[in-house]
This record gives structure tokens, sequence and C-alpha cells, in this order.
């Protein structure tokens, strides 16, 4: 247990030592990427009312 709690800022040190070598992203391609995210999700969520509205019509009509 003692040997884990020595070790704890070695693992910080670790940690800082990586955090270097991370390749962080700009805020543009942050923005430009959100804005992505954000179209595909509507267009998906249209694409999908749209199926979900057509196989709405298709229950109604067997059900009649």
């Amino acid at each position: 247990m003692l040997k884990k709690i020595k070790n704890i800022p070695n693992f910080f040190k670790e940690v800082q030592g990586e955090l270097k070598k991370v390749s962080w992203s700009t805020r543009e391609e942050l923005i430009n990427a959100g804005l992505i995210v954000i179209f595909v999700s509507i267009l998906l969520t249209t694409y999908i009312a749209g199926v979900d509205a057509i196989f709405l019509q298709i229950m109604n009509w067997f059900l009649k």
C-alpha cells in the first residue's frame, strides 16, 4: 500500500509528459467538426422521421 502511495507523484509526472505529446485541435478545427456533427445529426433526424412517417402510413393502410 505504501509503495503505491509513493508512486503517485511519478504517475502525475508521466501524465504531464504524455499530455505534452498530444496533438490538440485548433479552435477552427473544433468549430468545423462541431458544425459537421450538427449538420449530419439534422440530416439523419430528418431521414429517420421521413422513414417513420412512411412506415406509419403503411401500417395505417394495413390496419384499416
